[in-house]
């Protein structure tokens, strides 16, 4: 990756009109305030339909966009909606208080209800060219949404046994409200691809890469494990994390395991069409949870706590030998956080994929910390801290008297209004190839504005929206000229 730096920002967490940031106006103007403050990337959290609690890291789908990011005033310009409509609908959400508002989403389906009605015949061709490049995957979504709709009118929690002996090849001819249903998420997908290309290529215009991120686990109850249920191992053992920095209980996810046997005598197929399609849509990728490659903690179902658990193997580089076989140079990121081990190491060095280097975690008292700025590396992504991080501010005035004390000692004199930047400087100053500073520490917010607590569901979480002035032209020009001096540019 070429010296840069760039934003952490969820496209959730732009300003809009719609409850929650989109693809539209806003994320345009982002662009524009990129471009204008140097800046290389702009990483997002995943774009697939988020889950319960809002996480995006429990999504119906690993291919799926979240149709709740569809602009709506592009819709209109094409004639598919009026002026009037989007008023109302607007009208239905609060105005940006710095959180998500998720809970008034339910004003949005009614509006892409018209959008397919009025939109669908000049469309319907294009649809049809989509869904055949995405055959490995749209029409069993598109498909187990509107059973979904058909049963209940809602998402299952888990594998409702009426689902299971139902496959996609049986069901298409079960009457055409079904039919129709399925056309019309096939439709919103559509939708969604097309707004999100253009959004991508005016980024790429102006300098912008797009930097993704994929889940490693795919959530229970998703169409994925629905339509290909021999990829996943559900013999009674789930996903987490051991006890760690975040948790001193561990983290039960409850995902299924990959059924890795399986994947490997098919060729890891299905992983090769996820990178593959994660491909079209981004320009470098981010991987969550890089270890479960090397190893993966299985969680016996019944177990009270992660704590229980214990690693397996995973594929190891026998998967990225298949990768980069089928789909040459693999652009990746490899989020390697967490408990590491001598094996993991070596599995990183052999992948080759930049990881992570997280300021946060660099300032133990005893300073042996992998993090610390004197052991970065050129061949990294360096982060004041991630989505799962507090805020810079935050860390700082809860951190232990200790670790205050070492951060200055290593820093230099800082205090709680100065952290914030004093840390960006040092990551921007590092040797790492890339830089990448969460918007809620360029902008100096606190806990307040934290993304996610790991461990818990709910609350505040996946709920941080930018004010819709704050990136303005003195922060532009202030993260310009950081650029400037630290050779970003």
């Amino acid at each position: 990756m070429q010296r840069g730096s760039g934003v952490l920002m969820a496209i959730s967490s732009l300003p809009g009109r719609f409850g929650v940031g989109g693809l539209g106006t806003q994320a345009y103007a982002f662009v524009d305030a990129l471009q204008a403050a140097g800046q290389r990337y702009w990483q997002i959290l995943p774009l697939t339909p988020v889950g319960p609690g809002a996480s995006p890291y429990q999504s119906v789908s690993a291919f799926a966009g979240d149709c709740q990011y569809i602009d709506f005033a592009l819709l209109q310009a094409e004639g598919m909606l009026s002026q009037q409509e989007l008023a109302e609908c607007e009208a239905a959400f609060r105005p940006n208080d710095g959180r998500a508002d998720y809970e008034a989403q339910v004003a949005r389906p009614a509006l892409l209800e018209k959008a397919f009605r009025r939109g669908w015949k000049s469309l319907r061709h294009e649809v049809a060219d989509f869904r055949e490049e995405n055959a490995h995957w749209l029409p069993q979504y598109a498909l187990y949404l509107a059973i979904c709709e058909e049963q209940d009118g809602a998402l299952p929690p888990d594998w409702p046994a009426p689902l299971r002996e139902r496959r996609p090849e049986a069901l298409m001819a079960a009457g055409r409200r079904l039919r129709e249903r399925v056309a019309y998420h096939e439709f919103i997908q559509y939708l969604f691809y097309r707004q999100w290309t253009a959004l991508r290529r005016y980024a790429n215009a102006h300098g912008v890469a797009m930097i993704g991120d994929l889940p490693f686990y795919v959530a229970p109850g998703s169409a994925d494990i629905w339509a290909e249920p021999r990829w996943f191992d559900c013999s009674g053992n789930v996903a987490g994390c051991p006890p760690d920095y975040f948790s001193s209980q561990g983290q039960r996810w409850g995902n299924p395991l990959y059924n890795w046997q399986a994947l490997a005598e098919d060729g890891y197929g299905w992983w090769l069409r996820r990178i593959a399609y994660s491909r079209q849509l981004y320009d470098y990728l981010r991987i969550d949870h890089f270890r479960g490659f090397e190893a993966y903690y299985a969680i016996p179902a019944a177990a009270k706590t992660a704590a229980e658990g214990a690693w397996q193997p995973g594929p190891g580089m026998a998967l990225f030998h298949r990768l980069r076989e089928a789909c040459g140079e693999l652009p990746l990121i490899a989020e390697d956080l967490g408990t590491l081990t001598d094996s993991f190491f070596a599995f990183m060095a052999e992948s080759g994929f930049p990881g992570l280097r997280v300021l946060q975690f660099a300032f133990t008292p005893e300073a042996d910390s992998i993090y610390l700025p004197h052991h970065a590396v050129r061949n990294s992504v360096i982060y004041t801290g991630t989505h799962d991080n507090d805020t810079v501010r935050g860390w700082f005035a809860q951190a232990a008297p200790a670790e205050r004390a070492f951060v200055a000692e290593y820093l230099g004199p800082v205090d709680d209004g100065n952290i914030a930047d004093v840390l960006i400087r040092t990551a921007q100053a590092t040797v790492c190839d890339v830089c990448i500073i969460p918007m809620q520490d360029w902008l100096g917010l606190g806990s307040e504005a934290r993304m996610n607590r790991p461990g818990t569901v709910g609350g505040d979480n996946w709920r941080w929206r930018m004010a819709d002035d704050a990136f303005d032209h003195a922060l532009q020009q202030r993260m310009l000229r950081m650029a400037h001096v630290f050779g970003r540019f």
